[in-house]
């Protein structure tokens, strides 16, 4: 049976060998980072909580939090700090470190910690009884733990203390106590080398040659250590300390290293080390004798001058490769993404080959192959990858008539791929980049993509499975209603005899909704693709005739705990009746809440649009994202491992805003209203004039059922809004960046050119979203005034400091999509936009934005969660709604299992 060291925050982590290292964040460590330490000593949480997200968002897989500080009541810290993370979702998805030398301030962060955290650390410095009391107390609070090479005697220094002391660790915790091997981490100590003193010359090496040892000889045990302590003699010159941190990390890693505390925003890439550098550092880490002479700490010292600063020499452009052999050059070509030569190339390596298939399965898909080992070793990203695409497609349009006519003279056949898979976006789903860049990398990776676009019903494909005879379905969507569609068609998978494998992949999908959802409604694998990083990788496993069998085993063993471990979180979770949740509603004192009139009551068109102002409002940092780049916008030009990347991606956007702007490629429109409002229990009316004598319309919203420390209320969005007797107004808004982004992105397709076309299109949706928050300051500003004196930059509004929210329908705070409906009728926004809603209410063109305007100082964005059967069926008499309907459209939420199953519209 595998072994896999299994931990979470919100989200599971599983330290799978197709995970080679887990970035530990280190940021958030009193002892480590003077930054976080003063926050935490003035009791700044909020920005102490944004560099833990920061860690998060730059890659970090666990965070390390440590509250050890002399000047702060430590354990009030740990549970303060803790609990904030726990209430912010994009922090809480990943596990803990609970890190300190006191055990009570661990035993505190156990107690109020969600999901498997990992503690750091226990050791046997107290001697065997203290170890074993903590080692049982960690395994009774479902941690795993960071075991220290501590004794009686000390720290240990050398090879020999550090195995000494892990051995009789691990057979403690293993064969006394009970714990699971692989919930053991063992750190055999960093220490600092180039110190100067000769015995510590060797640290280094010792730490690499015990690693090697552990995971020999201590089976399922895990490797850990601070990497940061290993430079402490070259602080204050970080391109010297980030070039020693990545090769000891090459090193360590190959040794069997598997996790460490790193700043994953400050890591050299070990190939793009200075060469001199490289080698001085690999000297002192691995205690070589330098070529030049000298002790290696000597020479290090020699050169760090030279790179104190991080000086970078300007690149100039070298056409040396042009002089290399065809085949060289293809390979160059797709690696590099340049496509200035490739139709040439193409020709002259063609006239060269006995057949112009040859050219395909030779050179090219040599050289792709090259692309496909670098993106798999994180030494390419996925722009560059999107890139090499462009390169292959264009060489094979060259080759394509060629072939053909060789097919027609001798009847021969095509190329051999991979495999055949099947690509689409649901039904009454319009939102394909995520799917598209899936395609692209598949296709690196020699597999034929036959891609239906978006929209597509599941007969479509079912039919086109079977008729192209495809070895994979993967199917995608990004609305709510779309996970729905995917539990249909695997249903109808099942009720046809389809035995192929069943991808699951886009930004509301996840592992638990597959096993606990999709996977037990079809007996063939279903799997949850979680970016294009990973599609490779498990489409390769499961058409693989020596791993599939063992992989989908596997794979299903995985799913079963997955859905049982959910299931029991699930029944562990309080909720509230209904009656009760609203008895604890946010109260707000409306006393002498006064709140201007907008502008006009009623809608407006707003068409005075300038492309290059609606570029100065681009939050850059979800374009990014969508490229599968994990960093801040503009800090993620200068990370380390991604900043090149990063920087061609981003010139070349910039390349095409201007174009947008210049030649006029979208036609941006916009529908915004306003009426007067007050709130009737969860519910928002809206009035057809000042008198509030007549209801025009009424919002539904829901309210979280959750159970609530104390002092903290079950919202609803009506709450933030006055109720009966005190005047209040509500506003709506549609914007699209138009229709015209799927012409330009299919012209691209045509020209061979897939990069332009997923590019286009998130810029299409980074317009949309811009042009959302540029409305919504001319609404606080102007339009509803409650705000005229606000001053923020673009830049500034990405962190959203202003007053009011703007909620939208089918997002967490009003999860059911068919209040767009009500908000889509006040606007008369197909009229006024172009706008349309499809059967799932997803918008087309897929660049729109819409939602609600709500004006008081102290409304904030939640998430309703889970809720119960008593709510729902309240919410669907309020909406003159079938329980069944209403059970449809909030499938995502329901804590409880629907009676019937909704009755499926034929497609």
């Amino acid at each position: 049976m595998t072994r896999y060291l299994r931990l979470s925050g919100l989200e599971p982590f599983v330290l799978t060998p197709d995970i080679p290292f887990v970035n530990i964040g280190e940021r958030t460590n009193v002892t480590g980072s003077a930054k976080f330490r003063k926050l935490i000593v003035n009791r700044d949480y909020a920005a102490a909580l944004e560099v833990a997200r920061d860690q998060v968002e730059n890659g970090a897989q666990i965070i390390d939090i440590n509250m050890d500080e002399g000047l702060i009541d430590s354990k009030q810290a740990m549970i303060e700090f803790l609990n904030l993370v726990a209430s912010e979702p994009d922090i809480a998805r990943v596990p803990v470190m609970i890190d300190s030398s006191r055990w009570e301030v661990i035993e505190a962060g156990l107690k109020c910690v969600q999901g498997k955290p990992v503690v750091n650390s226990i050791s046997l410095k107290e001697g065997e009884e203290a170890f074993r009391h903590h080692a049982g107390l960690c395994l009774a609070y479902g941690a795993a733990v960071v075991v220290m090479a501590f004794d009686e005697a000390g720290q240990a220094d050398t090879f020999q203390r550090k195995t000494e002391i892990c051995a009789r660790a691990y057979r403690i915790l293993v064969d006394e106590v009970g714990f699971p091997p692989e919930d053991i981490i063992f750190d055999p100590n960093i220490f600092a080398v180039a110190t100067g003193i000769e015995e510590h010359d060797n640290y280094g090496v010792d730490f690499i040659e015990a690693t090697r040892w552990i995971r020999a000889n201590l089976p399922h045990a895990h490797v850990s250590g601070g990497v940061s302590n290993l430079s402490f003699s070259f602080r204050g010159n970080e391109p010297v300390r980030e070039a020693m941190h990545a090769v000891f990390l090459y090193h360590a890693i190959r040794a069997g290293m598997d996790m460490g505390i790193v700043n994953a925003g400050q890591l050299a890439v070990y190939d793009r080390i200075d060469p001199e550098l490289r080698e001085a550092c690999e000297d002192v880490v691995l205690n070589r004798k330098p070529k030049a002479g000298g002790t290696a700490t000597e020479r290090l010292l020699e050169l760090a001058d030279r790179f104190k600063g991080g000086a970078r020499e300007e690149k100039v452009r070298d056409l040396a490769w042009r002089d290399w052999p065809v085949e060289r050059r293809l390979e160059h070509a797709l690696v590099g993404g340049i496509t200035e030569f490739i139709e040439a190339d193409t020709e002259e390596a063609r006239q060269a080959a006995a057949r112009p298939l040859d050219v395909i399965e030779g050179p090219l898909m040599a050289g792709m192959n090259v692309v496909g080992d670098l993106f798999g070793a994180g030494k390419m990203f996925l722009p560059q990858v999107v890139k090499s695409a462009r390169v292959m497609k264009q060489a094979v349009a060259v080759l394509l008539p060629h072939m053909e006519r060789e097919k027609r003279l001798t009847g021969g056949e095509g190329r051999q791929t991979a495999g055949r898979i099947l690509m689409a976006t649901v039904k009454g789903d319009v939102h394909d980049i995520g799917k598209n860049i899936v395609g692209v990398v598949l296709a690196c990776n020699n597999y034929e993509i036959i891609d239906l676009g978006v929209m597509v019903p599941p007969q479509k494909i079912l039919q086109v499975a079977r008729e192209e005879k495809v070895d994979a379905i993967g199917l995608s969507g990004l609305i709510t209603p779309s996970l729905d569609e995917m539990v249909h068609l695997a249903s109808e998978m099942q009720r046809e005899g389809f035995t192929i494998p069943l991808l699951i992949g886009g930004a509301t999908t996840s592992k638990v909704h597959t096993a606990v959802k999709i996977a037990p409604r079809y007996a063939g694998p279903a799997v949850h693709v979680l970016d294009a990083s990973r599609a490779v990788g498990v489409v390769g496993a499961l058409l693989s005739d020596s791993q599939k069998d063992a992989y989908i085993a596997e794979l299903r063993s995985e799913y079963a705990e997955v859905a049982e471990r959910h299931e029991r979180a699930e029944r562990a979770k309080e909720r509230l009746p209904l009656a009760a949740a609203r008895a604890n509603a946010l109260r707000i004192d409306w006393t002498d809440y006064k709140v201007p009139a907008p502008s006009f009551l009623g809608t407006r068109v707003i068409d005075d649009w300038d492309l290059a102002e609606i570029a100065r409002y681009i939050d850059w940092t979800p374009f990014f994202q969508t490229w599968e780049l994990k960093g801040i916008y503009p800090k993620i030009l200068d990370d380390p491992k991604q900043g090149e990347a990063a920087r061609a991606l981003f010139a070349d956007a910039q390349a095409m805003v201007q174009r947008i702007i210049g030649e006029r490629w979208f036609g941006p429109r916009a529908v915004v209203g306003f009426w007067p409002a007050n709130s009737v229990g969860d519910d928002i009316r809206l009035f057809t004039d000042a008198d509030r004598g007549r209801t025009l319309a009424t919002l539904h919203t829901l309210r979280q059922q959750h159970s609530k420390r104390e002092g903290r209320p079950n919202v609803a969005l009506s709450d933030f809004v006055a109720p009966e007797g005190t005047p209040d107004y509500v506003g709506g808004f549609v914007v699209t960046a138009g229709p015209e982004e799927a012409a330009i992105a299919e012209a691209f397709d045509r020209a061979n050119d897939n990069y332009a076309a997923i590019l286009v299109k998130a810029l299409a949706d980074r317009f949309a979203e811009a042009m959302a928050e540029m409305l919504h300051q001319r609404v606080r500003r102007a339009l509803w005034g409650y705000a005229p004196d606000e001053t923020f930059t673009p830049d500034e509004l990405v962190g959203e400091p202003y007053r009011g929210i703007r909620p939208a329908p089918g997002y967490p705070a009003q999860p059911d999509h068919t209040e767009k409906l009500t908000l889509f009728r006040l606007l008369d926004a197909e009229a006024a936009t172009g706008v349309t809603l499809t059967e799932s209410m997803a918008m087309w063109p897929g660049s729109s934005v819409s939602g609600l305007y709500i004006g008081h100082p102290d409304s904030y964005y939640f998430g309703v969660a889970k809720v119960e059967r008593d709510q729902v069926a309240d919410y669907a008499a309020r909406k003159g709604m079938t329980m069944a309907e209403a059970e449809r459209w909030l499938a995502p939420i329901l804590n409880y299992v629907p009676v019937a199953v909704p009755a499926r519209e034929a497609a």
